[in-house]
This record gives structure tokens, C-alpha cells and sequence, in this order.
């Protein structure tokens, strides 16, 4: 078993198909626009002059350049930082030299004399895209490295201990009445805990959040009986779909905890789980007593884990929703469905 103090390798590159990523850089690129025509100009007039002049080759290179990025984005992953790096830049800059050609006089201006117009643009597209990825390769140090680690580790020990006591206490019940099922259970147990303690990875496959998902259930129905129901919705799930380890279980903790024990009778548990489009979606609902008899409802740390690591490994792509009434709690978690780590 890999050791849980192992630290995971950040990823330096941004992924440029993150909207994130994209949205980051138009807005940075643009900035830098601004702040380069602020010092040239001399009046407001001069201003608009110069940033509708810098706007005629800058806006056509940006775009091209994330079309190209987004699809040479996998070949990127694949290479060490400083290839890829080199190889960014270098596309930049011819990218930024063919449309220089193709625009003709367009983007020429009064100072510009021979080839030195061409030679300049290339190294202020170069400078530019030097300062994106050093802002997202400091970004990527800032949130990625132990604080990541710690993050993810912090989730998976939250399998709370009154669940572990429970199931012991569960499975010495029925031990010699039914030494079968308590062999599954402790088998399940041993899963749970396994995955709980294993290397934090950032994305694992659907199919096996789902076996734990199910093997955790099992334990809690060893005690709750009859009174936990589980109904699953996957008949559109996406098999092949990777999601963010320990994300489901921790959901359905909380959904057994504050809905279905503190209710005499038990309930229903939902799970949902599909694609549309490029999104995933995952909903877990539970009843809620609507006499205010509950757990104690600032026990919520798991949560707040998850939305934190969403935001960490989809940025703005990820969208974490809550929704309660009087006698039911739902959560409806969208991330990007993806099928291979870019």
C-alpha cells in the first residue's frame, strides 16, 4: 500500500481546456493590454487610439492561440515542464508572426520600420505568455503540493469514528448466527478503510466510487436494517467517467447520519448519477425529520472538503448545489465529465 504521507506531484502546466484557465488568461492577456497602452498614451483619446490599435493583432493571436492550446492540450501533459513551455511559447510566436503577415499594414504602426515590427510583436507575445504560465505555475505551487495533499487526506480520515464502532459492534451481533454475512461485512470494511487509507489520487474511475459507495451501505444496513432504503439511479451513467476519489461516500454518510437515523421509521435514500452533454451530475437526496430532531447540524466538514477539492481540480467548471425543505435534503454536485487524466 502506497504511504498516505506521500505528497502528489503538482501539476505545474495549466489545463487549457479548463474554462478556468481560458477565462483567467482572456481576462489577463487584456490587462496586460491595458496596462502597456495606459503607459503609452498621453490623453483618453490617445488611450482608445492605442487600444484599438493593440486590439487588431492582439484579439485574432488570443484566439487562435487557445484554439491551438486546447487542442495540443493532451500533448502538453505528456511533456516535461520546460519542453512544454519552450514548445508554448514558440507557438505563440510563430502564431503571433503568421497573422503579423496575413494583417499586412493593418497592424503596422508609425514607428514600426522593416522586419523590426515582426520581430517585436513575437517577443511581446512571448513576454506575455511567459508571465501567464509563471502566474499559473505559481498558482499551481500555491494550491497543489502539501496543502492539496493534506486536503484530500483530511477527507478520507473523515470516515467517522462512531461508524467504525457501529460496524464492529454490528457484525459481533450477528457473528454466530450468520458467520457468512459477517465475513462480507468485515470484507467490506476492509475496502472501505483500504480506499480510505490508500494514495490520494485526483481522479478515479465512477465504477469503483460506486462498489464502495455500496459496500459502505451495506455495513450501515447491517444496523439500520429495514429501516435505510437505497433507491440507485444509473441507468444513464457514463461507465467510463473519472471522478474526484471519496466524493459519493462521504454524501451518504452524511445522508444516513442527519436523514435517516434520527428518523423512527427510516427512508429512502436517492442516488442520481448521469451525463448530459459534457457534465456529469451526482444528487443524493434523503428525508429530513421535520420535527428539528437531528443530529448535531454543525458537522458539515466533509462538505465543505468537497467543494474545496472541486474548486481545486475543476475550478469553474464544478458547481456544488444544496438544496433543503422541511422534510428533505438534496445535494446536486456537476463537474466536467471526463474520461482520461489530461
Amino acid at each position: 500500500m502506497s504511504s498516505i504521507n506521500q505528497i502528489i506531484t503538482p501539476t505545474l502546466l495549466p489545463n487549457f481546456r479548463n474554462l478556468g484557465t481560458v477565462l483567467r488568461t482572456i481576462l489577463l492577456v487584456n490587462a496586460i493590454a491595458l496596462f502597456v497602452a495606459l503607459t503609452q498614451a498621453d490623453t483618453f483619446s490617445d488611450l482608445l487610439q492605442q487600444l484599438l490599435y493593440g486590439s487588431a493583432l492582439l484579439q485574432p493571436v488570443l484566439l487562435a492561440s487557445l484554439l491551438l492550446l486546447y487542442a495540443l492540450n493532451p500533448l502538453f501533459a505528456k511533456l516535461a515542464y520546460w519542453q512544454s513551455t519552450t514548445a508554448i511559447v514558440g507557438l505563440i510566436a510563430l502564431v503571433t508572426f503568421g497573422l503579423d503577415i496575413m494583417g499586412g499594414e493593418l497592424f503596422a504602426s508609425q514607428n514600426d520600420i522593416g522586419a523590426f515590427r515582426y520581430i517585436r510583436h513575437m517577443l511581446e507575445s512571448a513576454i506575455v505568455i511567459l508571465l501567464l504560465l509563471s502566474y499559473f505555475r505559481w498558482r499551481a505551487l500555491a494550491l497543489s503540493p502539501a496543502k492539496h495533499a493534506a486536503r484530500l487526506q483530511a477527507l478520507q480520515a473523515r470516515i467517522r469514528p462512531h461508524f467504525l464502532f457501529n460496524s464492529i459492534n454490528a457484525v459481533l451481533a450477528i457473528v454466530r448466527a450468520d458467520p457468512k454475512r459477517a465475513e462480507t461485512a468485515l470484507e467490506d470494511m476492509s475496502d472501505l478503510f483500504r480506499m480510505a487509507m490508500s494514495e490520494p489520487h485526483e481522479l478515479v474511475e465512477l465504477s469503483k466510487e460506486i462498489e464502495l459507495a455500496r459496500q459502505y451501505l451495506a455495513l450501515e444496513q447491517l444496523r439500520l436494517g429495514e429501516r435505510l432504503q437505497v433507491q440507485w439511479n444509473t441507468d444513464k451513467m457514463p461507465a467510463d467517467a473519472l471522478i474526484p476519489p471519496l466524493v459519493l461516500q462521504p454524501l451518504l454518510e452524511n445522508a444516513v447520519y442527519h436523514g435517516i437515523e434520527p428518523l423512527t421509521d427510516g427512508g429512502i435514500i436517492e442516488v442520481r448519477i448521469y451525463r448530459e452533454g459534457s457534465e456529469l451530475h451526482l444528487q443524493v437526496g434523503n428525508p429530513i425529520s421535520a420535527t428539528g430532531l437531528a443530529h448535531n447540524k454543525g458537522h458539515k466538514m466533509a462538505l465543505s472538503n468537497i467543494r474545496e477539492r472541486l474548486s481545486l481540480l475543476f475550478d469553474v467548471e464544478a458547481d456544488y448545489q444544496v438544496e433543503q425543505g422541511a422534510d428533505y435534503y438534496s445535494v446536486h454536485i456537476l463537474i466536467p465529465y471526463v474520461t482520461e487524466v489530461s
